[in-house]
């Protein structure tokens, strides 16, 4: 059945779009942190449909409360009012930490990060863009356009003039031996020159845990230090956090919040968990900066009413169970567990990441070199363990992307990383 799926979708779907496994994977159904294929297989699920099943799959709360909604009316766009619509946006705007926020929604993280860069360059009156090497922030034009990640770059053409700046990445590029403070002051000097020699820009977008790239960040405070900066020359600072909002990362509610020596962002982008897998994505931005459009806009499917009854029940459910502790001491755990067993694997270079949002990267043995095979090789053995996980990187794919649902038990992290050290170990 499997195979028979593979070919009719190799024949209707596009070359380039990716699948996982030698053997592609059909998963059927799904609850709390499992999932199951078609001949009945049960997966310990630490991907989480790239990070977008935050609390669980199958969660009552969420289907109760999809069920219920699209049994009233699932869509009527933004052209009416929307009570699920204000109420969420109500919630996030208390929630996103700037001041005066209004929210838009839309239905992807690419859509949201379009949004923000054209809010950005409209407020602004600039189409030059300050971005972060390394990054990802979508598959559109303009998203491409400011994705410092050559692997999901089709294109050199773009609506924007981009400039890249220094400090995604800890471990790697040309300050990687300074330590934390050096390093901080080494990125900021390399953007005060960069901006000396470019026409003023309108933003620097940035992740503070750079997802597709995986899982890298730079040390707390460096885009305060950033901020100071841009600031002083009115350049916005737009936080994507379509992968780290809503807790993930255990010490903060925002990836920002790392950040925050210096105030918060002016624009805030989201999606994927707040949804529970529902298409869900969104822009905070300060009221000066969202209402400066001077045309007509809409959404047609941003904001309609099934997602945002979804949104609701789930971020309900995220602050009610404290699922942002929950990411903190057992992604704690488990980062901890995966660092003695990667002690004893050569192949593995570093286990990183801040609570339910980990990276373990491999290189050659003894080298900085990527190991695109070595990471292929442990993806196929821990699925045949019985779990799954995601991979990125940087130049090249070798870095193991490890993100469960938030909703993660101690007994389930112990699991999956028993699982993950037989498949490291077959290496």
């Amino acid at each position: 059945m499997t195979r028979d799926l593979y070919a009719r979708h190799r024949a209707v779907l596009p070359d380039w779009l990716a699948l996982y496994y030698e053997d592609p994977l059909e998963i059927t159904h799904g609850e709390g942190r499992h999932v199951w294929d078609t001949v009945g297989n049960k997966y310990l699920d630490f991907f989480g449909g790239i990070l977008t099943t935050m609390t669980a799959h199958a969660l009552p709360e969420v289907t109760k409360a999809v069920a219920e909604q699209a049994g009233r009316i699932v869509h009527s766009s933004t052209l009416y009012l929307n009570r699920p619509m204000v109420e969420l946006a109500e919630r996030v705007a208390r929630l996103s930490g700037i001041p005066d926020a209004r929210v838009f929604f839309t239905t992807s993280g690419t859509e949201a990060n379009d949004t923000a860069l054209l809010l950005a360059t409209a407020h602004r009156r600039s189409n030059a863009i300050l971005a972060m090497r390394n990054s990802y922030h979508g598959r559109s034009f303009s998203a491409v356009g400011i994705t410092g990640n050559r692997g999901w770059s089709p294109t050199s053409l773009s609506p924007l003039q981009t400039f890249y700046v220094h400090g995604g990445v800890r471990t790697r590029g040309p300050y990687a031996h300074l330590d934390d403070r050096d390093f901080i002051d080494a990125c900021v000097a390399d953007l005060k020159d960069l901006l000396g020699h470019t026409r003023a820009p309108a933003a620097l977008i940035a992740e503070p845990v750079q997802g597709v790239g995986g899982f890298t960040s730079p040390p707390d405070g460096l885009y305060a230090a950033f901020r100071e900066v841009l600031h002083e020359r009115g350049i916005l600072w737009i936080s994507d956090e379509v992968q780290t909002g809503w807790g993930r990362t255990g010490e903060h509610f925002w990836g920002w919040q790392a950040h925050a020596g210096s105030g918060p962002p002016d624009i805030v982008t989201f999606a994927k968990g707040i949804g529970n897998g529902m298409s869900v994505g969104g822009v905070v931005a300060r009221a000066e900066i969202m209402n400066c459009l001077d045309a007509n806009s809409i959404s047609t499917f941003g904001g309609t009413q099934v997602t945002m009854a979804a949104g609701l029940a789930n971020l309900s459910y995220l602050l009610e169970h404290d699922l942002q502790g929950n990411a903190r001491r057992v992604g704690g755990l488990l980062i901890e567990r995966l660092r003695s067993v990667a002690a004893q694997v050569p192949h593995v270079r570093e286990v990183r990441g801040r609570g339910l949002m980990i990276g373990v990267e491999l290189t050659r043995p003894g080298t900085d070199e990527a190991a695109p095979d070595a990471a292929s090789t442990v993806l196929e053995e821990a699925r045949a363990g019985g779990l799954l996980v995601g991979k990125g990187g940087g130049h090249s794919t070798s870095v193991l992307r490890i993100a469960p649902p938030m909703s993660l038990t101690v007994a389930e992290a112990e699991e999956g990383a028993a699982i993950l050290e037989r498949a490291l170990r077959s290496i």
